[in-house]
């Protein structure tokens, strides 16, 4: 290979670039020759190799940087929840679930024996569970997968029916680790608007007529937004994807068992390819890497298929299903669930009583602040006043969607609200 980039149309001139940067020959920080030189190198119109570029860039091999041209990325990176900061700042910022409610599993160790390999790989208690809470809220043929994490669900999922360079049609703003499990695996993320109800529905059909395959929606406690779907929505979306049986619908209902908002299933009955997680890191602790995934038959045969192992550790299944069926996990998890929705509430309420205003629907662990601009410099705001948060372009697919800060409040008082509210009208005045 002689290191040059060849190719009569987008796709052939995107999987020639593709194919130079995994031998090496184009490195990482590597820039691509610019738009015109190419397009004559090539006889090529200059749209063909624009339109070659874009498509590099959505999966995350390269990067426009005006003035700096197009440059090769490295390894694309899968950002998650946790941000560490400084003792001296009350951490706003992590996306943790609070530790008072999370279970002591110590106890639920108790009776576990070590399965040999053969074992069934879902184990009983966990089967029963999934019936009775899941199987209601899914009215077609289906059957039970476990994932280690919810994560791990999406991603095996997006890999058992897609193809590299294919387009998933996500929301904007989004789960941060969603955007860089798409492009980590080669996919392209074409975004979604997204308000305090959710997905848009006219948005969802651009984005299926512009070629999406796949779509990942978060029914309720949207990450990072706290959106959560209306009965009306989800009918509107349903709507939408019945016209297009041919994609992947994924729905990742992480926040299940401490949500405040009822479940709408957006999955039209007609729908071949689907699947609905329920992980329990939210609840039971972000340590307890499992998900039960329900789909229809043949994507759970997919997944089984490239689950390595054959299963879902039998020792965190034990675990798992041992603090579900303590009535003491449900008290909590009831606590939990009210508490959540209250400090949500005492900082939206907080915000309005200072000029600032937010969506009324919010659900999970975190609240969503647009901003006008200048996000960077309030968030440093903050910081010098002793508040660690966010930022917006952490979860933004398009640069619309960045102006604001997310606040993360699992753990914040109604006191610290008065005072976070009061300090972030200062700082935007």
């Amino acid at each position: 290979m002689d290191g040059r980039i060849r190719g009569a149309n987008a796709a052939e001139i995107a999987e020639s670039v593709r194919e130079l940067v995994e031998t090496g020959a184009l490195a990482t920080g590597a820039a691509l020759p610019p738009i015109r030189t190419l397009a004559a190198e090539l006889g090529v119109n200059r749209n063909t190799v624009a339109a070659a570029y874009a498509q590099l860039g959505s999966a995350g091999v390269v990067e426009s940087r005006r003035r700096g041209g197009t440059v090769v990325l490295g390894v694309p990176a899968v950002d998650g929840e946790g941000f560490a900061v400084s003792s001296a700042l009350v951490n706003l910022a992590d996306g943790n679930p609070s530790r008072e409610f999370l279970p002591d599993v110590t106890a639920a160790y108790q009776g576990y024996e070590p399965p040999l390999y053969g074992h069934e790989p879902v184990s009983g208690a966990l089967a029963d569970w999934a019936r009775q809470a899941m199987s209601p809220d899914v009215e077609t043929e289906h059957r039970l997968v476990l994932t280690h994490g919810s994560l791990d669900a999406v991603e095996r999922c997006l890999n058992s029916h897609l193809a590299r360079g294919d387009a998933v049609a996500v929301e904007d703003p989004c789960f941060l680790s969603s955007i860089g499990t798409a492009r980590a695996n080669g996919f392209r993320p074409v975004p979604v608007p997204i308000d305090a109800e959710g997905m848009d529905p006219e948005g969802l059909r651009a984005a299926l007529v512009a070629g999406a395959r796949a779509v990942v929606c978060t029914p309720r406690a949207h990450n990072p937004t706290g959106a959560a779907l209306s009965a009306v929505r989800a009918r509107q979306l349903r709507e939408v994807l019945a016209d297009f049986p041919g994609v992947l619908v994924i729905e990742d209902d992480h926040f299940s068992a401490v949500s405040a908002q009822p479940y709408h299933r957006i999955t039209p009955p007609s729908a071949p390819r689907w699947a609905l997680l329920r992980s329990v890191s939210k609840f039971l602790g972000p340590d307890l890497r499992l998900s039960f995934v329900l789909a229809d038959p043949a994507t759970a045969a997919r997944l089984e298929a490239r689950l390595n192992p054959a299963w879902v550790s039998h020792l965190l299944q034990h675990v798992v299903a041992g603090l579900l069926s303590d009535p003491g996990t449900a008290q909590l998890l009831q606590r939990a669930r009210d508490a959540y929705a209250t400090r949500s509430r005492s900082l939206i309420e907080a915000l309005r009583q200072n000029g600032i205003t937010v969506a009324d629907r919010c659900d999970g662990l975190n609240v969503w602040i647009p901003l006008p601009g200048r996000t960077r410099r309030i968030v440093e705001a903050l910081a010098e006043r002793g508040w660690a948060v966010r930022p917006g372009a952490d979860f933004a697919v398009t640069r619309s969607t960045a102006s604001a800060i997310r606040v993360t409040t699992a753990t914040l008082t109604p006191q610290q609200a008065q005072v976070f509210a009061a300090d972030l009208a200062r700082v935007m005045s």
